[in-house]
């Protein structure tokens, strides 16, 4: 902090202006009384003594309305401390000038009078513009501060709730596993002796528990995206592509699927996670196709420093007013009769697309296919 910050600071800068500005309207008064002033004329003495009062004017002026404008109370004393430069300067020139040899001031009151006067209220327009500066950047320090601390609040609770998921459905697969064997063992054993009804209500209870456990590995898996996945290393996503296809050799077969794809590019990512990511995306083309046997093309864009993905199918579509929700977890659109899924798919694609850096989208009209895109960082590097 500057000298004369610190003196405007201990008595409050506003006050400090306030004050230089009744001291020039007094000095403008007392001006008029100087013998020195009386071998002037009435005009001159009124011109001169207007000037001294201006600048006390300015002062008082700005000082009353310094709360309304938006500077920071706390740099008021940077307004203050150019005044108090302004002034100092003007004094020092003018010891100087005194000192130097030749004609001296012909009125030497009335010159320190007017240019300290100017000088206070040219520092007043510099400490102004100064103390607005400093409001601006200790305003986005406090925002950035604000925001750091909101950082890392939010950052804290997502690790809270991911350590809640894995250990909730980590620590509920094995109750459940055992009531599906039980289940499964009353209808080994005593299937034969239960009535329709009896049986329906079983086939019920198995069925709920299956679908049960489908969701708690889902939910596991989805709370595992940033804490147990790998680190990002170079991936070629034709690679990748190529074994999601084996691995959904025999859906593809029975259903019919068709597959068209360009060269995809390299990316950095988690080979595995990206896996999951193109599996759950051709899984669910397949599934929402429709009447008509399964057709699916996959499409790349690379720029400088990202790539974009597109998976298209020929399928029923989603409407524009869903287009956002399906990214949600446990959001479905169909009842579990229409379609089968535990409604974590879609969220667990934007989760690691999202660990990537990257985005994920949808574009697509109801009857007429859907395009699920996605962006994944660019490697410039080619292999060897």
């Amino acid at each position: 902090m500057l000298p004369w910050d610190r003196l405007g600071t201990i008595t409050g800068g506003r006050t400090v202006i306030l004050a230089l500005g009744v001291l020039y309207l007094a000095l403008a008064v007392t001006w008029v009384s100087l013998p020195i002033a009386q071998e002037l004329s009435l005009s001159s003495i009124l011109i001169v003594s207007s000037f001294i009062a201006g600048p006390g004017l300015v002062l008082l002026g700005g000082g009353y309305r310094l709360p309304q404008t938006d500077i920071h109370p706390r740099f008021y004393a940077t307004i203050a401390g150019w005044c108090l430069v302004g002034i100092g300067a003007m004094l020092a020139i003018l010891a100087l000038y005194n000192l130097q040899p030749g004609p001296a001031l012909a009125n030497p009151v009335r010159s320190v009078l007017l240019l300290t006067g100017f000088s206070s209220v040219a520092g007043y327009g510099v400490g102004t513009y100064a103390a607005q500066a400093k409001t601006h950047a200790y305003r986005l320090e406090r925002q950035n501060r604000l925001l750091e601390r909101t950082q890392a609040q939010l950052e804290a609770s997502n690790e809270r709730l991911e350590q809640f998921a894995y250990a909730a459905s980590h620590d509920l697969q094995e109750p459940l596993r055992m009531v599906t064997s039980y289940l499964q063992l009353i209808e080994r054993r005593y299937g034969d002796e239960l009535d329709e009804d009896a049986d329906e209500f079983l086939g019920y209870a198995i069925d709920g528990s299956e679908r049960m456990r489908a969701m708690i590995e889902g939910l596991l898996e989805y709370s595992r995206v940033d804490t147990r996945g790998k680190s990002l290393e170079p991936v070629a996503l034709d690679e990748v592509l190529a074994t999601v296809r084996k691995d959904l050799e025999l859906r593809l077969t029975e259903t019919d699927t068709t597959i068209e794809t360009e060269e995809l590019p390299r990316t950095v990512g988690d080979k595995r996670q990206l896996r999951q990511l193109f599996q759950n995306l051709l899984s669910n083309a397949i599934e929402y196709s429709g009447d008509e046997p399964p057709r699916i093309s996959i499409s790349a864009k690379r720029s400088a420093d990202e790539c974009i993905i597109s998976v298209r199918d020929t399928g029923i579509g989603i409407d524009p007013a869903d287009q956002d929700r399906i990214f949600e977890v446990f959001q479905r659109l169909h009842t579990r009769e229409e379609t089968s899924g535990t409604g974590i798919g879609l969220a667990l694609c934007k989760r690691i697309v999202e660990r990537h850096g990257g985005e994920i989208w949808v574009d697509s009209t109801p009857g007429d296919g859907s395009t699920f895109s996605f962006s994944l960082p660019a490697v410039t590097d080619r292999p060897q």
